[in-house]
């Protein structure tokens, strides 16, 4: 369970991939808990989690290359989440951070759910276990129709950089602290993060703005590019980016279901997610039904992604082939249950992490 506050710091480390960005906290001989932040965030957003677990951890928090305050590196997005795993695996295994040999615990929010499934994937006997936080479909974001993941039109049009909120990127880029407009960072933080009324500590809220703000925009970050469609809503994915990242176009995470002695896992969302849920209000399909978005074709062309269902029926066959997870649903909870519903969070990662903290395999 969570202990006394335990001081966060700072590091910059360098691996044959790019220079990182990473908070730490805890001593170096503990277990290592890795915290993969979010998009239009950055491992700050980890800091006061960090805090508290690093009684029992090595809490190691980086910020994704394009955020925060790691190198700005463009990601390749037909590699899907691959070059953010890559880097992440670099960091592991060239900082200095981890024993040899040691396997790590990976607990990621949102986009950084689909960076540690990737990396689960790609070095299954590397991870000890996987907490999943509010995480992305494993079948990306926008634009596909059912559990399966099959895509709405051919050209997955719906998702990719062009279905970012231009105002949302404009003031990112124009460094906008103020609470003025609904598309304001700040507004975003409060009102879409989590469950309304969300109110944060008035200096912690400014650090998590200054987080967002961070972040490198345009079409090699930030949303990225797009190209125009013939289909509803006439976006479909560019090349550059990390909205095309996460674009089911590229990012197709469902092999985690086919992993043999995988890690264990715990998947942790709140019941009011406004982000990634069968009804997000950021996805295209869900807006269009709402009457948010003009010309929506309908749900029999084009339905609300069912993101949970489809993180459900890859678990599900996880499981089905030997793997094991636990589901949490926090009632009155948000997309963001580490700041909304922080001892409950910490309870249930520290108890779920508690049997394997000895782990040196």
């Amino acid at each position: 369970m969570p202990g006394t506050p335990v001081a966060v710091r700072h590091a910059d480390v360098a691996t044959s991939r790019l220079r990182t960005h990473v908070l730490t906290a805890g001593p170096s001989d503990a277990p290592v808990l890795v915290l993969v932040h979010g998009n239009v965030s950055s491992g700050r957003f980890f800091a006061p989690a960090m805090s508290m677990l690093a009684g029992q951890f090595r809490c190691l928090a980086p910020d994704l290359r394009g955020f925060g305050l790691s190198e700005t590196v463009p990601a390749d997005p037909r590699r899907g989440v691959r070059d953010f795993a890559d880097d992440l695996h670099a960091l592991l295994t060239e900082g200095g951070l981890v024993p040899a040999g040691q396997r790590v615990h990976l607990l990621g929010w949102s986009l950084g759910g689909g960076v540690v499934l990737q990396y689960a994937i790609d070095h299954p006997g590397a991870v000890a276990s996987i907490v999943l936080e509010s995480p992305m479909s494993p079948y990306g974001f926008g634009g596909t129709r059912d559990v399966s993941g099959q895509p709405c039109w051919p050209d997955f049009a719906g998702s990719g950089g062009g279905t970012a909120n231009p105002d949302l990127v404009r003031r990112i880029a124009e460094g906008d602290r103020g609470r003025d407009a609904p598309a304001s960072p700040r507004e975003v933080l409060t009102t879409l993060y989590g469950k309304p009324p969300f109110e944060l500590p008035a200096g912690l809220e400014d650090e998590l703005v200054d987080g967002m703000l961070q972040m490198a925009t345009g079409d090699d970050f930030y949303p990225g590019d797009a190209i125009t469609s013939p289909n509803w809503p006439g976006t479909a994915p560019g090349t550059r980016g990390v909205n095309n990242a996460i674009s089911p176009k590229y990012c197709d995470l469902s092999g985690f279901a086919d992993v043999t002695g995988g890690p264990d896992v715990l998947w942790v969302r709140g019941d009011s997610d406004q982000i990634v849920s069968d009804a997000s209000l950021v996805d295209l399909g869900q807006l269009g039904l709402i009457g948010a978005v003009p010309g929506w074709p309908g749900a029999e062309v084009y339905p609300p992604q069912p993101m949970v269902g489809q993180m459900r029926h890859v678990l599900d066959r996880y499981r089905a082939a030997g793997g094991r997870y636990e589901e949490h649903v926090l009632a009155d909870c948000g997309h963001s249950p580490h700041l909304e519903r922080p001892q409950e969070f910490l309870a249930l990662v520290g108890g779920f992490l508690q049997p394997s903290t000895a782990d040196r395999a």
